[in-house]
């Protein structure tokens, strides 16, 4: 039986040396009794793998608000991809693929309902402002309880790479670097596969040099732009592109912010205009009435204020489960006979 201790050894002879490693982990925010199987990356790996919100992700929005068909991505379906990049690339450096992994499946927890729409609607709202990165730390740290903890209690290596899988500040593991590039890689392919999919872009849309460059489908698009990660960061002490294929990356989400992200065919005016009156709607609802929270919000409303606890709320929900929350509260139903 391979036990911790042995499976914490073998990093030190198996993986590079600029591998972050489970047992030089700078900790957990609670000091607690390590497992006699498991590292504490995979620990952290299994403990968001197993979690609510994690399973929530099925029913949020990637890019199609509410899709209907069932071959169009959500963020569980995105979180799987990018935690399938991710570690490739991390086995082909001999990083630390556990702690991949644990960082790829956490790093979008806190993503509201109906994608980065309902994001900017919700930082519109809440006076402290919203970013999912931030809330997705918030959900490891606070939020997901079980049975015997408030909080997931992560290590400081795995809450760094959800943090800052995006924005200006680099993790500081290559493991999380790899994580953020992953992230653009994967949301810019896959979403263009889905926009194909649906008539929104059409093959010859697609910029004539980005697909010389780094490919005709997706499948060559995202092999090109792994390939050059590895190639260029191998022995390196960062996670870098060729100035090359992050040139044409970049073209490419310039190209789907332009065609997809803000088309009024993905997400006509009309319907953005509904998703932020429903949200607004709904967080006036719990701050008039704090009351209607779910039970197990009290214990944070005493300790982080209403205004938090609702902003957790909202942010918690799917898609449908939001939808049909207003129809309940908000829209008048006819009277039956009973």
């Amino acid at each position: 039986m391979l036990k911790r201790v042995a499976s914490e050894e073998r990093e030190f002879t198996m993986l590079s040396e600029h591998a972050a490693k489970a047992a030089e982990s700078r900790g957990r925010l609670k000091d607690e009794k390590k497992c006699d199987i498991r590292t504490d990356f995979q620990r952290d790996r299994d403990r968001i793998v197993y979690s609510k919100a994690l399973r929530r992700l099925m029913h949020k929005t990637q890019v199609f608000l509410a899709p209907e068909g069932d071959h169009f991505r959500t963020r569980l379906t995105h979180t799987l991809e990018v935690a399938q990049i991710s570690k490739t690339i991390a086995r082909a450096l001999r990083l630390n693929e556990d702690l991949t992994e644990a960082i790829a499946m956490g790093h979008d927890l806190g993503h509201t309902p109906f994608g980065h729409n309902g994001e900017l609607f919700l930082n519109d709202k809440h006076e402290g402002g919203f970013r999912h990165n931030v809330q997705s730390l918030r959900v490891v740290d606070v939020l997901e309880s079980s049975e015997t903890r408030y909080g997931m209690n992560l290590t400081e290596e795995v809450r760094d790479g959800i943090l800052n899988h995006t924005g200006k500040t680099m993790p500081f593991t290559l493991e999380g670097q790899v994580v953020k590039i992953s992230d653009r890689i994967a949301y810019i392919n896959h979403d263009i596969d889905d926009a194909l999919r649906s008539g929104v872009i059409h093959k010859e849309d697609i910029p004539k040099d980005c697909v010389e460059e780094l490919g005709a489908t997706t499948t060559e698009r995202i092999n090109t732009l792994v390939n050059d990660l590895i190639k260029n960061s191998d022995r390196e002490v960062f996670i870098i592109q060729s100035k090359q294929c992050a040139y044409y990356m970049n073209k490419l989400r310039d190209f789907m912010f332009a065609n997809v992200y803000h088309s009024s065919i993905v997400k006509g005016d009309e319907e953005l205009e509904k998703v932020r009156a429903m949200i607004f709607r709904l967080y006036d609802y719990y701050m008039e009435s704090p009351g209607e929270l779910p039970r197990e919000y009290a214990r944070l409303t005493e300790e982080y204020g209403l205004p938090e606890t609702v902003k957790d709320h909202i942010a918690s929900m799917t898609d449908r489960f939001a939808i049909d929350l207003y129809i309940k509260l908000f829209v008048p139903t006819g009277w039956k006979q009973k």
